[in-house]
């Protein structure tokens, strides 16, 4: 048993979802959204470095030394794996862990809207999971590989930094490679993919133009791109996928998304109000790409984006707004918190009673 695992079970006993620990600092975990401490005694340099190459092992430990960043997955047992981030910062050492669940929840136990289930059925194209750091993205992309492997014969490959959800074969071949222990980059993954017979590709992270050109050829040649980004909303998502290129690019850009992309489900996490029972719920916006969508984004129009996915709701679309609405009216979440995560604060702003001076 490692000397770090002691801190692990703290954080699976608490039903906590993040570990941080950092020199000169006590350590803390992350509760329901809200950052507490553990003990109160500091962490010294012996004590962090003895925990943290012990679970890394010594090749990784000398390549953090070496560069100062190191993302790898560690498992504790069969029940607790964990993401792991080492860091170097003002005190010294650091390092942040995510609690992956090995259970694989399906997008019906997640709340996710039923369309999502029908990007899987697809046979070619791009769809885009997004949403900021901690939104549970990983999460939802598991779950909807999972149904894939479930209901299809197909080859699956991941490309992850590093390997969350560990799926096992089903009716599916799954391929789940890590970057850089597999695969240098995320380009180089799913390059390497259109050699690999692959039906599907899920992409971990676009986060540069190589990844994100590479995504969109792939995307027209034939194969289901699965792909994240850091974005809150479909209107921001196809802006960042154009932006990322040359200007003299973008409209060459703008024709190829609006032939490949097929969705996008936006994902914000809402703290759960305490009549509902506490804790944290997903909220989506959806947006499936039909002939209006493709016009807007080839004319670069993407204001018009909020237009389209309220038009659509008899389509499955979903604008982040209304279903932050939903929530609040069934009183899944309070005023505050739909004020907060909303785009269009003041259509929340008069539910706010007492909580009104405070963000006014």
């Amino acid at each position: 048993m490692a000397t770090i695992d002691q801190f692990f079970q703290f954080l699976v006993d608490h039903g906590a979802s993040d570990l941080h620990l950092g020199e000169g600092q006590p350590p803390k975990m992350r509760l329901h959204g809200t950052v507490i401490p553990i003990r109160e005694e500091t962490l010294n340099h012996a004590e962090m470095a003895h925990m943290m190459s012990e679970i890394c092992g010594p090749q990784r430990w000398a390549r953090f030394m070496e560069s100062g960043d190191l993302d790898f997955a560690y498992e504790m047992n069969e029940d607790s794996r964990f993401r792991c981030n080492f860091l170097k910062q003002t005190n010294g050492l650091g390092c942040v862990f995510r609690l992956i669940p090995t259970k694989i929840m399906s997008l019906d136990e997640l709340g996710i809207p039923p369309i999502v289930k029908e990007f899987g059925h697809m046979r070619s194209g791009l769809v885009l999971v997004t949403g900021p750091t901690g939104s549970g993205k990983s999460t939802t992309l598991a779950a909807l590989i999972d149904y894939i492997n479930d209901h299809f014969n197909r080859h699956i490959i991941t490309v992850e930094e590093p390997i969350e959800f560990v799926h096992r074969n089903k009716r599916s071949i799954l391929t789940q490679r890590e970057v850089p222990e597999h695969c240098m980059t995320f380009a180089q993954g799913l390059k390497a993919s259109l050699r690999e017979d692959s039906d599907i590709v899920l992409v971990g992270e676009m986060r540069d133009l190589d990844t994100i050109q590479l995504a969109l050829t792939a995307a027209e040649t034939g194969l289901l791109v699965f792909g994240t980004l850091h974005t809150n909303n479909a209107r921001k998502t196809v802006d960042r996928m154009v932006d990322v290129f040359p200007s003299d690019q973008q409209a060459q850009v703008r024709a190829m998304l609006a032939n490949s992309l097929r969705g996008v489900v936006a994902q914000l996490l809402l703290k759960k109000s305490e009549a509902a029972g506490g804790g944290r719920m997903a909220v989506n916006e959806i947006l499936v790409v039909n002939s209006a969508t493709s016009a807007v984004i080839r004319e670069g129009a993407t204001q018009k984006l909020q237009d389209v996915i309220v038009a659509g709701k008899g389509q499955g679309m979903q604008f982040m707004d209304d279903a932050i609405w939903s929530a609040m009216q069934q009183g899944l979440v309070e005023p505050l918190e739909a004020y907060m995560k909303a785009i269009d604060k003041t259509r929340f702003r008069k539910f706010l009673g007492d909580d009104a001076d405070r963000v006014l």
